[in-house]
């Protein structure tokens, strides 16, 4: 479906359409007319599908017809409440870039700032909040946030923010909105946590799924190399020197764990910087622009800290640590392959790693191709576990795929 066959006001469609989207994704499709006619939500989807969008276009419509060009002070009106920094001030620009042509007013808040230049705009007035739950509370204690207003609540990540145990968090949120609100919930996967805080704070929800999380992208190319764990950070830099890769995002399962990656790489020479939790707010957003102007070539983060990286042309994802949940993995390399390109998904297997293996393997049901041929092979007899080397779209021959993940298919709206 196109865009400008949705009925929504010319401001957004003006917007949208300078931003270069013209087809909407699934997630889009599905989600945006049901958020219209004002019905709550459970929307499922992968990294990379245009779930912000989803959201943010149709609560941007709503709020714009309902405020108009009122000269009174603004009130908050839209409440999204995000996991992480890096998410919250993805979807903040999100809501900026989509509402640019409207009067209304959004502010993102997070901790780790000082806080003045966020209270002095909310005493100047504001019509969408995004926030993280912890500076949403502290602020809210302190008097400088009032929530009774609030026609939509829209909680992003949900699976994501019940991990970092935010749970209690949410709770107190949703006692300080009004009943009569709509409640939109977006995650990447909807295990029974999920469903049971659905059906805590939501009203008959239409339930929107779209690729099941266990699918990987046709486009995205799977390697997989078995590798002792003492020689991973050999293989690394062997595997970024020899295929000539740059715009990487390498996962680590620790923040120690990325620290130690980016000094192995930097002493023989390469740049990389690692994103984690331990980073304050100004450094993170440091790293990320380094990366995303390209002054850093290897970006190491933690699945969590990896939440808020949008960047549309990643052409690698390496799995340094393999997750020791299914679903991850797959999230994980739907960080590559985005918007129609393609992509290249590399993952280490140490011997303690196989039974991880074993369960990617299962939930993705995908023969992913094993690099046999390096010079740090796995050296143990657990031969008949190993997957077979089947090449398919998602795990095609052993060469860089450099050239063709940096080719622009047509954009899709997103």
């Amino acid at each position: 479906m196109l865009f400008e066959e949705i009925s929504l006001s010319k401001s957004i469609q003006r917007a949208v359409y300078e931003e270069g989207y013209i087809t909407l994704t699934p997630i889009q499709e599905q989600s945006i007319p049901v958020i219209l006619e004002g019905k709550d939500i459970i929307g499922c989807a992968q990294t990379g599908t245009g779930k912000t969008g989803a959201f943010a276009i149709p609560v941007i419509h709503q709020l714009h017809r309902k405020v108009g060009s009122s000269k009174k002070h603004k009130v908050i009106r839209a409440l999204v409440v995000a996991p992480t920094r890096e998410l919250a001030v993805q979807i903040g620009e999100s809501f900026d870039k989509y509402g640019k042509y409207t009067n209304l007013v959004q502010l993102t808040i997070f901790g780790g700032v000082s806080q003045i230049p966020q209270v002095s705009q909310l005493d100047r007035g504001i019509d969408i909040l995004v926030a993280t739950p912890g500076r949403l509370l502290d602020l809210h204690k302190q008097g400088f946030i009032d929530l009774t207003q609030i026609d939509t609540l829209i909680l992003d990540e949900a699976d994501q923010m019940l991990d970092m145990g935010f749970i209690n968090d949410i709770k107190k949120i949703v006692k300080l909105v009004p009943n009569d609100r709509q409640t939109l919930l977006f995650s990447a996967t909807m295990p029974m946590s999920i469903r049971e805080l659905a059906e805590m704070f939501l009203k008959n929800p239409v339930k929107v799924e779209v690729a099941p999380v266990s699918s990987t992208a046709e486009n995205v190319e799977q390697r997989l190399y078995f590798v002792d764990k003492a020689d991973k950070r050999q293989l690394l830099h062997h595997l970024i020197t020899q295929e000539n890769i740059t715009d990487v995002l390498v996962f680590s399962r620790t923040k120690h764990g990325a620290d130690n990656i980016v000094k192995a790489l930097r002493k023989q020479g390469v740049a990389a910087d690692a994103i984690h939790g331990d980073k304050s707010q100004n450094a993170r957003q440091r790293v990320l622009e380094s990366f995303k102007s390209k002054e850093v070539g290897v970006l190491v983060a933690t699945d969590i800290a990896a939440r808020g990286i949008d960047i549309d042309q990643l052409d690698y994802v390496i799995n340094f640590d393999l997750p020791n949940i299914p679903e991850t993995y797959v999230h994980r390399i739907g960080r590559t392959g985005r918007a129609g390109n393609n992509g290249v998904a590399i993952s280490f297997c140490g011997k303690d790693e196989l039974p991880y293996w074993k369960d990617i393997k299962k939930l993705i049901k995908v023969d992913v191709t094993e690099i046999k041929d390096h010079p740090y092979p796995w050296n143990g007899n657990a031969e008949s576990d190993k997957p077979q080397s089947n090449s398919n779209r998602s795990g095609g021959a052993h060469k860089s795929r450099k050239s063709d993940a940096s080719k622009k298919n047509k954009k899709r709206w997103y």
